[in-house]
Formats: structure tokens, C-alpha cells, sequence
């Protein structure tokens, strides 16, 4: 699966490397040309780095768990497989986070929710996924602990 994401990129970076020399012969921009400028330094960001949640939100995503979500999803996970975690709790965090984006990309579609869950859930031991069972589980955890409203 990796090697169709990678000749997939290489392609496009291709494509976009022959489009790109399309027109060498003009080098000075039309007067009716719209020039990209970056905003200016002082201007607010759309959705703020200092607060995370907000940007989670703004993607559709839910905030990141704490307290008691926290230890329940990571218990939850551990519970079956505790190569599923295998010691880092933030990087499991941020995994459920997406995990619960996939009830929004896929509504209704359990088999693909899995699928999906499959593929972002891997580990050392684990490249290619835990495999759907598990998966299954992981979904269903992290549906229980960090977004039981989606």
C-alpha cells in the first residue's frame, strides 16, 4: 500500500514539475496579473497554535481528552493489546483524536470506518495494522471515550 502512495506522489510532483515550466518565456508579471502577498505578521491566524482545541474544532475534530476520557481510552486500548499504546500515551491520544475523524468522513460506513481504523492504527510490531478485530475495538474506544457524540 506505501508503494502506491509513494509512485502516487511521485507523479504528482512530476506533473507538477512539467506544468510548472508550461510558460518560462514570461518573466515579468501582466498588469492584470493578482500577485500572492503573506499576511502581514501581525495579523491573527485563522485558528490559533496556542490553543490547539480550537483548531481541533474548526477541523471537526474533538478536543484532546483529559482526566478521567484520558485513562479510559488508554485503558480501553490496553485492554486489547497493549502493543496498541506500547508506551506512548500522547502519540495514542492524537491517533484517537483522527480516529474520530473517520466517523465524519465515513458516516454509516462501519466496514470502511474499520478499514481506515486498521491502517492509522500500527506499531512496530504491527506495520501493516492490528488487523480488523481490533480495530473494530480501537473504533469502538475511542467512539466511547473522546467523541460518544459523533
Amino acid at each position: 500500500m506505501r508503494t502506491h502512495h509513494a509512485a502516487a506522489v511521485a507523479a504528482a510532483t512530476l506533473l507538477l514539475t512539467l506544468t510548472g515550466c508550461a510558460d518560462v518565456t514570461t518573466s515579468e508579471p501582466k498588469p492584470d496579473d493578482k500577485v500572492a502577498t503573506s499576511p502581514p505578521a501581525d495579523a491573527p491566524a485563522a485558528t490559533s497554535s496556542a490553543d490547539p482545541d480550537a483548531a481541533r474544532a474548526a477541523a471537526g475534530l474533538p478536543p484532546e481528552p483529559k482526566g478521567p476520557a484520558r485513562k479510559a481510552f488508554l485503558d480501553g486500548l490496553n485492554a486489547i493489546d497493549k502493543d496498541i499504546v506500547h508506551g506512548k500515551d500522547d502519540k495514542a491520544i492524537s491517533r484517537g483524536i483522527d480516529t474520530c475523524g473517520i466517523f465524519k468522513r465515513f458516516p454509516g460506513d462501519t466496514a470502511k470506518q474499520v478499514d481506515q481504523t486498521n491502517k492509522r492504527w500500527t506499531s512496530p510490531t504491527h506495520p501493516e495494522g492490528h488487523g480488523q478485530t481490533k480495530a473494530a475495538q480501537i473504533l469502538a474506544v475511542a467512539h466511547a471515550a473522546i467523541c460518544p457524540t459523533y
